[in-house]
């Protein structure tokens, strides 16, 4: 059996699921929520976005979120807001809102497509076997929590349009900022417009 540089990392962590018990970031929930303000016109009071385009971040690992913002500051990842945002923020204030933002309960949503839940499952769980494409379930865990030691995000609950949206960046080169060995990158490009559809669906109604 053939098996790609990706599903080998990808299936390394597979022990690493159990909840956190402290966050794996060293920063304050109440200077994080007091800073918090500018963060909730587009990601929701609570960390909730009501846009499917603006990523959910209630509940997400500390470790992942802190990752992100200084990816922003230096330019590895690129948004016009999110970029223009992290560009005034301090180390510390980085940690006080990634272990805030963790701290916050998750989104429950019902997958986006009820037509979907079949190939979405069978890709979330076992990948695609002709293009080679590994279970998104290797790394974020089988209830999509993520590896916060890892820098692998939480996905349960994530809006499938936002969820989609970085798929195809992966894909198409745009975002980078799975390092090396190109994880992501390698994956999402093993990926159909339909299987990222239908992926990005199923990680939608995740709980």
């Amino acid at each position: 059996m053939k098996i790609n540089l990706a599903s080998l990392i990808a299936l390394a962590s597979l022990a690493a699921f159990p909840a956190q018990a402290e966050s794996l970031v060293d920063g304050s929930v109440e200077d994080g929520k007091a800073k918090a303000l500018t963060c909730t016109a587009c990601h929701g009071p609570e960390g909730n976005s009501s846009s499917a385009l603006w990523p959910n971040i209630a509940g997400q690992n500390a470790s992942y979120i802190q990752a992100q913002l200084k990816a922003f500051k230096d330019g590895s990842r690129v948004d016009p807001l999110m970029s223009s945002q992290a560009m005034l923020l301090s180390d510390e204030d980085m940690a006080d809102l990634a272990v805030y933002f963790e701290s916050l309960p998750g989104a429950a949503q019902a997958v986006a497509d009820a037509s979907l839940v079949a190939r979405g499952e069978a890709l979330y769980r076992g990948g695609n076997t002709q293009t080679g494409a590994a279970a998104c379930m290797a790394c974020h865990g089988p209830t999509g929590r993520g590896n916060p030691a890892a820098l692998y995000p939480a996905l349960q609950g994530q809006h499938s349009a936002y969820t989609a949206k970085q798929l195809n960046a992966y894909a198409d080169g745009t975002r980078e900022t799975d390092g090396k060995p190109r994880i992501m990158r390698d994956i999402a490009a093993r990926l159909s417009k339909e299987d990222i559809e239908a992926v990005a669906s199923y990680v939608q109604g995740l709980r």
